[in-house]
């Protein structure tokens, strides 16, 4: 035998053995979550909006960017976005005690601990304290927050352009816009209009709409994708018209005909256009969702985070969507939010496309990190959690609590699951 042959052969078996230990030990490594109870849960107003407006009042949405912070006694902190200050301490003084990890069953805890089920606004504060938790269990792991929701698949997030305006050219149109918008990297370009008068005109509107959008689907080229939001404005009878008249441009998507205060007047909708439809924005939790997914309503969910409650149920949601072939296309919040988002898109396989405010140039003056945006697309990043560094400094502090409020009793099932209270 060849004395080298040799050599090579024991250096490979002591490199396999060595590689093999190293493998065999990560799972044990990241089974190895400390004890840990939550301390304290503090809650900030952020300075600016999601648009980057001075942030005293929400003016557009009943929802917020403000910041929550949860706290433990194994010296490890998680960060989440959203939520008010009354629903907040409500649902802050259920998780005061309880372990971290225990992701589901506190979002358990937090859906059921009061007499009346919690509405779209406290889905929204709830959401915020699932996303810190699930930013403080992949932290204690060191692994970025997609691995524990089943790894990559996809090696970054498309997005379009919602108000994409061309730097120094204020009265840029439609089209030209469109044009920028693609050679800026974006895989579509939303039509974001509120230039109407507040008199809603129904028929000088849908004529305007449709050329815009001709001008739009031009301005795209023939690669570029389109979408418009119809914001819910247009009466049944004109957002159908309206939709059949821009059906032959193909848009990626037309979003919200019609406001979704019942959400079944999209089952005549689905049977009268030939456009994709997008809707939800504004929904909660898989309640919410369920009547749309499984009558096949809908070709896109705006399922989006904090809105419907965090990681923890959007991953159900968009479960839902991947059994019955619909897409997921995920509203536009804040920066925590949409850094989350990623996340969780990252390990789905449904179509998906998210929302990116402008063109994507913003700097958010309390985070030093948050979400990875370049040349049009959200890259997938590798820091631990959900990778947002957050400068409490240049926040003001709106609530702080560390006592334990749980009014209702929850009861349990013989396993320790929850039922009801």
């Amino acid at each position: 035998m060849d004395r080298r042959a040799g050599l090579d052969r024991r250096q490979f078996m002591t490199g396999a053995a060595a590689l093999t230990g190293a493998m065999l030990a990560v799972p044990s490594a990241l089974a190895a979550l400390p004890k840990a109870k939550i301390t304290r849960i503090r809650f900030y107003r952020t300075p600016t909006d999601a648009a980057g407006r001075p942030n005293v009042r929400q003016p557009t949405f009943n929802q917020s960017t403000h910041i929550v912070q949860i706290e433990t006694d194994a010296g490890l902190t998680g960060v989440g976005e959203g939520g008010a200050p009354d629903v907040m301490e409500q649902l802050a003084g259920q998780l005061i005690g309880e372990d971290p990890f225990r992701t589901e069953r506190l979002w358990q805890i937090m859906h059921r601990g009061y007499f009346y089920p919690a509405g779209r606004e406290k889905t929204h504060a709830l959401g915020a304290l699932d996303i810190a938790l699930w930013d403080i269990k992949a932290k204690a792991l060191g692994v970025p927050l997609y691995q524990l929701l089943g790894g990559r698949s996809r090696d970054h997030v498309e997005c379009y352009a919602t108000g994409f305006s061309i730097p120094n050219q204020p009265k840029a149109s439609h089209g030209e816009r469109a044009r920028a918008c693609m050679e800026a990297g974006f895989h579509s370009y939303r039509i974001h209009d509120p230039g109407q008068d507040i008199t809603f005109d129904r028929f000088a509107q849908v004529p305007r709409m449709a050329a815009i959008c001709r001008e739009v689907r031009e301005g795209c080229g023939r690669d570029g994708g389109w979408a418009i939001d119809f914001h819910g404005e247009y009466d049944q009878n004109d957002a159908i018209a309206l939709a059949d008249m821009i059906a032959p441009l193909r848009p990626y998507f037309v979003e919200d005909l019609v406001r979704s205060d019942n959400l079944q007047t999209y089952a005549l909708i689905r049977s009268q256009v030939k456009v994709p439809i997008a809707v939800g924005e504004v929904l909660g939790n898989k309640w919410d969702w369920t009547a749309l997914i499984e009558k096949d309503l809908i070709d896109y969910g705006r399922v989006t985070i904090p809105n419907v409650g965090g990681v923890t149920e959007f991953m159900k949601i968009a479960a839902m969507c991947e059994a019955h072939n619909i897409g997921l296309i995920p509203h536009f919040t804040g920066p925590i939010a949409t850094a989350t988002l990623v996340h969780c898109v990252a390990a789905t396989s449904t179509p998906a496309l998210m929302e990116m405010s402008g063109g994507g140039r913003r700097v958010w003056p309390y985070l030093n990190n948050s979400y990875d945006f370049r040349n049009g697309r959200l890259e997938i990043n590798d820091r631990p959690g959900i990778g947002c560094d957050v400068d409490f400094a240049k926040l003001e502090l709106l609530g702080d609590y560390a006592e334990r409020y749980a009014p209702i009793k929850t009861l349990q099932r013989k396993d320790g699951s929850y039922t009801n209270w």
